[in-house]
């Protein structure tokens, strides 16, 4: 009698077996917490008595009345958008200027990369010592040229830009790098070709490299925008939100009701209209960059 094993050790069978404690731990690691976090979306859980109750989708309904959800939001946006945009700016602006040849190149480089070495706590609470009032170096430099000193932090019309500048100083250097390797992936070519046409520098910037340093531009763009989208550390440890909420932003918003107020399930609801509104911005951009791949190719 011919007994044949249940399970024979073939390439294939070695393959999956091989994959299987890898799968298992992105099972427990991303599978179980998504489906946890649902959970939790769909629930309201008393903090008197610990009782935990089916509130369907009114956590997520509660949201379209939420002044504070939408007092977050636009804050998370006016962040978002003027951090990248001065960011992209000064780092493209870098980038055109270091990626030429002149003495001590290498060392200005070096210069330019080290805030975005620093963890961003240290940093803020660094800006934080910097905004003082009374002590700051800020206003102390801003009464050398006959400026009254601000309220940098405490200002309810200056918090959120003080805020901003502090991600713009840190931050600058990410987009600079990227920018920089996209300009010295440019072949020198073209470059050549336009200077036999006679073009200009801004004819050549327009036509050559802007239109071949958009892939980079789009990565550079897409991490920063997923980054400040969900930006906590630094307005946890600089204003906490205030003053009178004109720095909360959604993190913060997020943070401040699961973890403060105890309400899990409507914060868990606001992460995932969060988690939504970032994939689908960054699925556009995503998309632009496969675009600009097949056009390049």
């Amino acid at each position: 009698m011919n007994s044949k094993p249940l399970f024979r050790l073939t390439d294939r069978n070695l393959r999956y077996l091989l994959l299987a404690p890898t799968i298992l731990l992105l099972l427990i690691l991303t599978v179980y917490p998504l489906i946890y976090a649902v959970a939790a979306s769909l629930q309201s859980v008393s903090i008197r008595t610990g009782a935990v109750t089916f509130a369907g989708v009114s956590n997520f309904t509660s949201i379209v009345t939420d002044d504070l959800f939408w007092n977050a939001a636009k804050n998370t946006a006016i962040y978002t958008v003027s951090a990248v945009v001065v960011e992209f700016a000064l780092g493209m602006a870098l980038a055109l200027v270091l990626s030429e040849q002149f003495p001590a190149r290498n060392v200005f480089r070096t210069i330019f990369l080290a805030p975005m070495m620093l963890p961003p706590i240290v940093v803020a609470i660094t800006f934080k010592i910097l905004y003082m009032q009374q002590y700051g170096i800020a206003n102390w430099l801003l009464g050398l040229v006959g400026i009254k000193g601000m309220l940098w932090e405490s200002g309810p019309h200056t918090a959120l830009f003080s805020l901003i500048l502090v991600d713009v100083w840190e931050w600058t250097p990410f987009m600079f790098l990227i920018l920089l390797a996209g300009l010295q992936a440019i072949p020198t070519e073209p470059y050549e070709a336009a200077r036999v046409d006679g073009a200009s520098w801004f004819q050549a910037f327009r036509h050559i490299t802007f239109p071949l340093l958009t892939p980079a531009i789009l990565i550079a763009v897409i991490l920063r925008l997923m980054d400040t989208l969900r930006i906590f550390d630094q307005v946890f440890v600089m204003t906490g939100g205030g003053p009178a909420n004109s720095t909360e932003t959604l993190s913060l918003y997020v943070y401040q009701t699961g973890f403060r107020f105890f309400n899990v399930g409507y914060a868990t609801a606001m992460s995932f209209i969060i988690m939504i509104v970032t994939t689908l911005i960054s699925n556009f951009f995503i998309s632009r960059l496969q675009a600009e791949e097949v056009f390049t190719q």
